[in-house]
């Protein structure tokens, strides 16, 4: 498992501007598409919401980030596993929010990976239980995000593609309250967003979202 990490700080009240994005499938040319535009944009951080390799291309997915200097966090969705999001982080130096958490100046972030189908399903009490333990940690910083591969379960999403979402992580939103949940998972919902209470929940889909806050 990786370490947690803190990021190097700048002022409180500079807004941080994130790029999220997710289920990239091994699309090298969508990832230097979403480099270029964090550096167009001048965002300060990159979050990859997991499903980002595929069988048959796994390079050139997190360099071109780490190429133009952009601090990167991931969590591996259901089609990477949990080996390859720590071999991503290692190989690239970056940070994998699987069981885990960071900071960046005054965003804290925490995650879990993973999804409930495939070889390595996580079930709602193990998704809930990973996202515990990386509140824990961030539970007093400024601002809060979440960043999980799966939806919540009772969201927009599932009636876009039904019992797909997990009440393990809707448990965490609901307890947490984080100001963000960032998400992928179902190709269908990208771009979509709700709300949980006063969490902004976002599918932030192959295209990619801009958080600033």
């Amino acid at each position: 498992m990786s370490h947690p990490q803190i990021y190097p700080m700048d002022t409180p009240q500079k807004k941080l501007k994130i790029l999220a994005a997710s289920d990239l499938h091994g699309d090298s040319h969508q990832c230097q598409k979403l480099a270029d535009q964090a550096v167009n944009e001048h965002v300060d951080l990159v979050v990859l919401c997991g499903d980002l390799t595929s069988p048959l291309q796994t390079k050139n997915l997190i360099k071109p980030f780490t190429d133009k200097g952009k601090p990167v966090l991931l969590v591996p969705g259901n089609h990477d596993g949990f080996a390859t999001g720590d071999f991503l982080a290692e190989l690239y130096h970056i940070k994998n929010l699987h069981n885990s958490y960071a900071t960046y100046n005054h965003v804290s972030f925490f995650g879990c990976g993973g999804a409930n189908i495939g070889l390595e399903a996580l079930n709602d009490d193990e998704f809930y239980t990973i996202l515990k333990k990386g509140f824990t940690s961030v539970a007093h910083a400024q601002k809060k995000i979440m960043v999980t591969h799966v939806h919540p379960s009772g969201t927009i999403v599932d009636r876009i593609f039904p019992n797909a979402g997990s009440s393990g992580v809707r448990r965490a939103v609901e307890q947490f309250k984080p100001d963000f949940l960032l998400c992928g998972h179902i190709h269908e919902a990208a771009g979509v967003e709700d709300m949980i209470g006063n969490t902004r929940v976002i599918n932030v889909g192959r295209q990619g979202k801009i958080i600033e806050l």
